[in-house]
């Protein structure tokens, strides 16, 4: 079974802060629950090649993923390459609204290969998955500053 969630979160700060934020893989071990390490392999313009650590109680996992970014199109997609997945998939987008900040599109969707991995991830999946998007936005706060969300 394939563990996909969808989020879209309204933030008080432009897609541009938001995509370097998101750009920045070095930094995640300091915010991303669970990630533990990060190391960037290979960079090339708009793509790099990074394995991340995560750890969760016993479970400690390597995996590479191929990190693409376009930030003229407000889009950062991170395709699997290898490790302990059947299948991983993360998109980005971000989009500045009309009245300020920015609309950020969050997709998560992956599978792991080991039964015990995959049913311990979908019993913890949605408390983790809202940890992580919340950790971008505390991330923005503390790299930005804390700013006002504008009103709808």
């Amino acid at each position: 079974r394939v563990t996909a969630r969808r989020t879209t979160t309204e933030v008080p700060y432009s897609a541009a802060e938001m995509f370097a934020l998101v750009a920045d893989v070095e930094r995640y071990p300091e915010f991303i629950p669970w990630c533990v390490a990060l190391r960037v392999v290979e960079r090339e313009e708009g793509a790099l090649l990074a394995d991340m650590v995560v750890a969760y109680k016993v479970f400690r996992e390597r995996f590479r993923s191929l990190v693409t970014l376009d930030p003229r199109a407000g889009r950062i997609t991170a395709t699997y390459v290898d490790g302990p997945f059947r299948t991983l998939r993360n998109e980005w987008a971000f989009k500045d609204r009309p009245e300020g900040g920015s609309t950020i599109d969050f997709l998560i969707d992956f599978e792991f290969r080991n039964f015990i991995l995959q049913a311990t991830a979908q019993q913890v999946f949605d408390k983790a998955f809202a940890r992580m998007a919340d950790a971008f936005v505390a991330r923005a706060v503390k790299v930005y500053g804390k700013r006002e969300t504008t009103p709808a």
